[in-house]
């Protein structure tokens, strides 16, 4: 503050309190009986804030909560988070998961790793990866409606969620035909996970995140119906744009990068390291 910005607020103070703080002379200030008397109580005061805040911003570098969708959470982040927090043993990691878009005004929470557009007004938000969506069933319902040989023959099954938008998208990407089987009717669920254990189960065919689910392809557990793989969504890291400096977050930032990079080059066919537009 300026020199003239200061005395007006030394002022509004006097005003407030009905009695001077300071005596004026010849251009020197000097303290009156009641600015001697509440002096230490003001700097006692003053201290007991800095120490607050410094209480404060410590405890801010040593956790960092991260918020993210159930299905990312539980079939990918899980099984990866305790690598980054191994490497940083001062730093606490929280993760929540919720599929709500988190309001980092009013919730305490560092970072969100979210799918769009990434773009969300007040946040930074870093590229991370987009993924393919594929239709997975179990291999005994498989055998059971067998054969399918072609995306309409996919169309026709028994279908989780068969109003997601995904289905669509993969029937155009994929070169089907819309037929009458796409409007059969079916369960409908309200996540990823319901979707996959219900396909696990039996249940018909679910619309996946193909990296959410690669152990469970791998085990035999789900199996893809063909080789009908197209990109979804990207995924980003989304933050308040004032912490982009943060060093947690700079620290999360880089060990996602890594670790993504190393599962892109594992699993190219279904993990993609530019955004949608490139």
């Amino acid at each position: 503050m300026t020199q003239a910005a200061v005395s007006y607020q030394v002022k509004l103070l006097e005003g407030r309190l009905g009695t001077n703080l300071f005596l004026r002379h010849k251009g020197r200030l000097s303290l009156t009986e009641t600015g001697r008397r509440i002096a230490p109580l003001v700097s006692e005061s003053f201290d007991t804030l800095d120490r607050a805040f410094r209480l404060a911003r410590a405890e801010d570098d040593r956790v960092l909560t991260i918020s993210t969708f159930q299905s990312f959470a539980t079939n990918w982040l899980a099984a990866r988070i305790g690598g980054f927090q191994i490497a940083r043993p001062h730093l606490a990691v929280r993760l929540r998961s919720d599929d709500h878009y988190v309001d980092f005004a009013s919730e305490d929470v560092d970072v969100a790793i979210r799918n769009g557009s990434g773009a969300w007004p007040g946040l930074a938000a870093h590229f991370l990866m987009r993924v393919a969506i594929q239709p997975l069933a179990s291999p005994e319902f498989i055998a059971h409606n067998a054969p399918v040989e072609s995306p309409s023959d996919v169309m026709r099954l028994q279908r989780l969620s068969p109003d997601d938008w995904w289905w669509n998208r993969w029937l155009t990407e994929s070169g089907g035909v819309p037929d009458e089987g796409q409007t059969a009717p079916g369960i409908r669920l309200d996540s990823q996970n319901m979707e996959g254990n219900a396909a696990i189960a039996g249940h018909g065919v679910a619309i996946l995140n193909a990296l959410m689910w690669q152990n469970e392809i791998e085990s035999g557990r789900l199996v893809p119906l063909g080789p009908f793989v197209v990109a979804s969504h990207s995924f980003w890291l989304a933050y308040p744009e004032h912490r982009r400096h943060s060093p947690k977050i700079k620290a999360f930032r880089t060990w996602l990068d890594e670790v993504i990079a190393i599962a892109a080059r594992d699993q190219p066919a279904i993990l993609f390291k530019q955004p949608d537009d490139q």
